[in-house]
């Protein structure tokens, strides 16, 4: 008997699936959405994300279909999963990962802790919004916004007055917190469900540049809750994969959901060299209903940092013979892209037991393979 899976999405994602496949003996094809991409060694096809006839040849030879990232119109899940094909997430679990309003509804049934929230429909609404929480709100495209984009910091509803060209938008208070938290986790179809530790994520422009993992200062009352949420989330809206729920710590010592993704996200990168059981390995399992794996972590301390933006000229492996030889304790991982401003380009991961001499070590391994 052997397993097989196809990724609808040939990113970094995609990627980073193909090593653990390969080790367990599980056929892993990627369906591109064009040719070059950073999982193109495993690409078995290549389409249009809106074209279900060509989606369904892909899916038809691979036990279960799961994907890189949530941009695949939910009509064409829904008529995937008609036809019999099975789907990890499942279009009624993704829709909650793709539609921002649809989230918060949801979240608000299940009486989690969130943002205050609304949907406004014009730059009036988002008017009236602000000046009800402070004089600024967040607002947010409800559909396609990642990495800082579709998301902006507003002092009145005319800031973002062509986004209601498109539908209407979310509008969320601005939360003063502390610091962005993320709980990662893997369900199976069966229920059974593995978690990591609660990790901390350090952003520069809207995008994730560190991890720590665990996150520093994480009471147990706080590890507790934050799993508690993460887990009312995946039972709730039916996950399977893997799920990561990105968090608010406020000043009050209270957490507040901010982000979904139903896929291997970056805040678990740290688990491909600082856990028993890497993301994406789990992420196989899961999606295949097979026993989840442990997640305890190899050392003390696990720190990610994105490369970001790549080196000026060359490419991150140019950098390999300098980098290799100065950091010989750091994992490095390339995605197979070209070098573009605050675009993630590849990651390093250190482990060890002193934090202070961790981050520094990861920071310095980063800068090597950029400046």
């Amino acid at each position: 008997m052997g397993f097989s899976v196809g990724v609808v999405g040939a990113g970094q994602l995609a990627r980073m699936m193909i090593g653990p496949a390969t080790e367990l003996g599980i056929d892993i094809s990627v369906f591109a959405e064009a040719d070059g991409m950073s999982a193109a060694m495993a690409a078995s096809m290549v389409g249009d994300l809106g074209d279900a006839s060509a989606l369904r040849r892909f899916a038809n030879g691979v036990d279960v279909v799961t994907f890189d990232h949530e941009h695949v119109p939910l009509e064409v899940l829904h008529e995937l999963a008609n036809s019999g094909i099975k789907l990890h997430p499942a279009p009624e679990a993704l829709l909650f990962a793709q539609d921002k309003l649809a989230m918060r509804a949801r979240l608000g049934e299940l009486a989690l802790p969130m943002p205050s929230w609304a949907r406004v429909d014009s730059a009036a609404e988002l008017t009236a919004f602000i000046e009800d929480h402070g004089g600024q709100a967040v607002a947010k495209t409800p559909r396609g916004g990642y990495d800082g984009k579709g998301v902006r910091v507003v002092s009145r509803g005319e800031d973002v007055a062509s986004w209601f060209d498109h539908g209407p938008v979310l509008a969320e208070e601005l939360v003063r917190y502390t610091r962005e938290l993320s709980q990662v986790l893997a369900r199976r179809p069966s229920g059974e469900i593995a978690l990591w530790p609660v990790v901390e994520s350090i952003q520069q422009g809207g995008v994730c540049a560190e991890v720590i993992a665990p996150a520093p200062r994480a009471s147990r009352r706080l590890q507790v809750e934050a799993e508690s949420i993460a887990t009312a989330i995946a039972e709730n809206l039916g996950v399977t994969g893997v799920l990561a729920v990105e968090l608010f710590e406020t000043a009050d010592d209270r957490l507040l959901v901010n982000e979904l993704a139903m896929r291997p996200h970056n805040s678990g990168h740290w688990t491909i060299d600082g856990s028993l059981t890497s993301q994406f390995e789990q992420h196989l399992r899961a999606v295949l209903d097979l026993p989840l794996g442990s997640t305890a972590p190899r050392d003390r301390w696990s720190v990610m940092v994105n490369v970001l933006g790549g080196p000026a000229s060359g490419t991150v492996p140019d950098r390999y013979p300098v980098a290799m030889a100065g950091y010989p304790d750091v994992k490095f991982h390339e995605y197979g892209k070209a070098s573009r401003p605050g675009r993630k380009v590849g990651h390093v991961t250190v482990g060890g037991e002193d934090l202070d001499d961790v981050v520094a070590r990861a920071r310095a391994a980063s800068m090597a393979l950029t400046d």
